[in-house]
């Protein structure tokens, strides 16, 4: 393109033509721009071209139908992609649709499978109905072909009668005869017919017993029978009477009458009416004597069976083992002394451990049951029982579960009086004994005197050419003690103890104890059988199921055999410490059998507190006016400390004054003991156990005295001198405050300090304190340092926070409660 002056100018081929484009800038500024709008190419088709593919491209070679700039190779690239795109997208079709199939497929055929269940399931349901439909049509129609046959008989029976003339009427002619027969051949259809729909009207079906009859009522199965039964006998032409059922009704000496009708399957209305025929107004809910229950029983026809209330015992009958059942088990042994002979000490040389720390002023008041192995791989079961005096039963009971005694003698102190008790248990209980001869260190120490003083009881030792066995031990050194051992061992293989740990287990009771936070615990020194977690037993007058089962390294385990000592939690209460654990198969049984024998125990408690004749209660009350009683309450931590008090306690007094125990139990003090002590004027002893709050709030507010103890000698001797009056001054405690311990620190140079908060009273440097966990007495002493914020202070009010910090000891954590106490000299007065 040129313009008028010749010169060339660039330009567009195709005839681009001009434009103007107006451009807007910022602050109001425009420019028009003249620019070039290019036309869109039109591509007309040559005559006689080649026809384009069905993918819109044009051959390699055909340079018209090809874009601009692409050569025929990229042209050929492109057509190959383009092809094996379209074969991959026509596989996966393929594959698609072949999945789509095989699933359809499947589904077709599980539906199939489903249906042919259902069909047969069907099918099986049809038959069963069907068979059952035929067996109860044929048993009706039996029975209305037997009422039809005896009818018949009867009839023809009695046809000779009827054909007879009737004195004075004519007899009826051969018209009126099969008239008759006619008129009865069309009846008898209509009857069958009616006896048919009746039978089945009254048959039960599954929508009439959902259903519960009209008005929605529910009726049970029995009922239901029951109409059908009638509508049969109905339908098979009158009332016919259901064969009597002839009972053995067991009768107790007293039962609800509810409870006789359940056990005659009679109705409890026709029972009512009966005892309201014979005069007495009663409901279902009470309870009659066993001879009015005996003619209720006879009145409708059944046999009476009495049965006493002890015979619920019978499902723990002993049964003797088989030889060949009977497996070796490890001996039994009971330590058995004085007092502060080493009984602890020398056990816990064999066990290694510390058990006495454990107990107030090292004083053994528990018993306890420890399995030891030997060097040999011997198991040994020890029995660790108390030396003092007031502990005589519990050292009996130990006697009573063990097969062999070791009697210890302190070498300086030869045989005391608690020594001669247990030589007489043993005998009693007719076990072997072993005498271990303690404290042989020492330099005092006579062998020779202890062996000549147990002459004097009838125990030859074999050093005096008896059959006793006799070691020199010492718990302190260690000597002797494998020698000890191995005369426990000799005597054991003597002895060949067995025992069949295949059956329900059975043991005994050696120390109960109410746990907080795990209820009832009882240790059970299992003797027979095995007893397993979630065995329903009976133990005295409670029962319970076993929840879990403690040995004496406070694992727990699934089972115990014999001649295992094992905690078990799980009871209903506490048991005695002495009784027996049987394994019943029932909780029902071992329901019955400890209701059974908390009744008999009340019974004799009743009968033994009552006079029975004139005479008796006159010089009761004769004796009553002439003596001085000083009522107590006892609460202990255990069973067997308990039991051992009040045995103490009887033993206290003479002809003039004597201490009666108005309750002992085990666990902390309640306000029910507050309110009783309240009533009888008596104080409340607490044997290493203590108030809870409610029950401190009500003994202050009704002048209830409350006594501590931890160690039974200072309670026996307090009630000793308060009954006798000898003693006109004592120290007694008076508590000033308590404080709860919020959270525990270390600090260097004094150890562990409690943060404290002072909930009720002052908190003193000069006072006494207790530590208290779970009401029960830890820790016993004095304070290190009584701290208010950094300053050392002497005493803190209640409510505020303070720091406190025992002397030698601690073990302290946080929830636990400090006890602030003083004591003064008071003079003590009987009441």
């Amino acid at each position: 393109m040129s313009d008028s002056d010749g010169k060339k100018t660039l330009g567009l081929r195709g005839g681009a033509r001009p434009g103007n484009v107006k451009q807007s800038f910022s602050h109001g500024r425009t420019k028009n721009v003249v620019v070039e709008t290019k036309r869109k190419r039109v591509v007309v088709p040559k005559p006689g071209a080649a026809k384009p593919s069905s993918s819109g491209s044009a051959p390699a070679g055909d340079p018209s139908r090809r874009p601009a700039g692409i050569s025929d190779a990229e042209m050929e690239r492109r057509l190959k992609a383009l092809q094996a795109a379209k074969a991959r997208e026509s596989e996966e079709a393929a594959q698609r649709e072949a999945e789509e199939k095989a699933r359809a497929e499947e589904r077709e055929r599980r539906r199939a499978e489903q249906e042919a269940k259902e069909r047969e399931q069907r099918e099986a349901e049809e038959k069963a109905r069907q068979k059952a439909e035929e067996e109860e049509r044929q048993r009706q129609e039996a029975e209305v072909a037997a009422k039809r046959a005896a009818a018949e008989a009867a009839a023809a029976k009695e046809a000779p009668k009827a054909k007879a003339p009737v004195p004075g009427k004519p007899p009826a002619s051969e018209e009126e005869q099969r008239r008759g027969a006619e008129r009865e051949r069309e009846q008898r259809p209509a009857r069958t017919k009616g006896r048919d729909d009746g039978r089945r009207s009254g048959k039960l079906t599954l929508n009439q017993a959902l259903s519960g009859g009209e008005g929605g009522r529910q009726r049970s199965m029995a009922s239901m029978k029951r109409k059908q039964e009638r509508a049969r006998q109905k339908a098979m032409g009158g009332p016919v009477e259901r064969e009597k059922v002839i009972r053995d009704v067991q009768l107790p000496e007293a039962i609800m009458v509810s409870e006789l009708a359940n056990r005659m399957a009679e109705r409890v209305s026709d029972v009512v009416k009966e005892l309201m025929k014979m005069g007495m107004m009663v409901t279902q809910n009470q309870t009659i004597d066993a001879d009015t229950a005996e003619l209720i029983i006879q009145e409708f026809g059944h046999n009476v069976v009495r049965v006493s209330d002890a015979d619920v015992e019978d499902v723990i009958k002993e049964v003797e083992d088989k030889e060949a059942d009977l497996l070796p088990r490890p001996p039994v042994i009971t330590i058995m002394g004085h007092v502060d002979h080493g009984k602890t000490s020398l056990l816990d040389a064999i066990r290694d451990t510390k058990v006495v720390s454990g107990e107030a002023g090292g004083i053994t008041q528990h018993i306890g049951a420890y399995q030891v192995e030997t060097n040999d791989g011997v198991t040994l079961t020890f029995l660790d029982t108390p030396g003092h005096a007031a502990f005589t039963s519990m050292r009996s009971r130990g006697a009573q579960v063990t097969d062999i005694v070791v009697l210890v003698v302190a070498a300086d102190d030869a045989v005391m009086p608690q020594t001669v008790e247990a030589i007489n248990h043993a005998k009693a209980a007719k076990v072997p004994m072993i005498v271990a001869i303690n404290k042989i260190d020492k330099p005092e120490a006579n062998p020779t005197k202890v062996r000549t003083d147990l002459l004097q009881h009838e125990v030859v030792v074999e050093a005096m050419s008896g059959e006793v066995q006799d070691v020199e031990v010492s718990a302190k050194t260690g000597q002797g003690l494998d020698d000890l051992l191995e005369a426990i061992a000799l005597q054991a293989e003597i002895l060949e103890l067995k025992a069949n740990p295949n059956r329900a287990a059975q043991g005994a009771v050696i120390e109960a104890q109410l746990d907080v936070g795990r209820g009832p615990v009882a240790t059970v020194l299992i003797q027979k059988g095995t007893l397993r977690q979630g065995d329903i037993f009976v133990v005295g007058e409670q029962y319970g199921k076993v929840r879990a089962l403690i040995n004496d390294k406070g694992e727990r385990v699934q089972e115990a055999g014999p001649s295992v000592p094992v905690e078990v939690l799980g009871l209903n209460g506490t048991p005695e410490a002495g009784d027996v654990l049987n394994v019943t198969e029932t909780e029902a049984q071992a329901r019955e059998i400890a209701e059974y024998r908390a009744q008999v125990s009340k019974d004799k408690r009743a009968a033994a507190g009552a006079a029975t004749t004139l005479e008796q209660l006159m010089a009761k009350a004769k004796e009553d006016e002439n003596v001085s009683e000083l009522p107590i309450l006892v609460k202990a931590d255990v069973q067997g400390s308990a039991e051992a008090i009040v045995q103490a306690m009887e033993k206290i007094g003479n002809e003039e004054v004597r201490v009666r125990v108005l309750h002992s139990g085990v666990g902390a003090i309640t306000e029910t003991d507050i309110g009783l002590a309240e009533a009888s004027g008596a104080p409340v002893f607490g044997f290493n156990v203590r108030a809870n709050a409610s029950a401190r709030n009500t003994a202050n507010q009704k002048g209830v005295e409350i006594r501590y103890y931890s160690v039974i000698y200072d309670l026996v001797d307090d009630v000793k001198a308060a009954a006798s009056g000898l003693l006109s001054a004592e120290i007694r405690e008076k508590f000033i405050g308590y404080a709860e311990i919020k959270e525990v620190f270390k600090v260097s140079g004094v150890g562990k300090v409690a943060g404290c908060l002072v909930t009720e009273g002052v908190a003193r440097r000069s006072a006494g304190v207790r530590l208290l966990r779970d009401n029960v007495v830890i820790h016993e002493g004095t304070l290190k340092t009584l701290k208010r914020f950094k300053d050392e202070v002497s005493e803190v009010q209640s409510g505020q926070e303070c720091g406190m910090a025992f002397e030698n000891y601690d073990d302290i954590r946080a929830g636990d409660v400090i006890e602030i106490f003083e004591r003064e000299e008071v003079t003590r007065t009987l009441a």
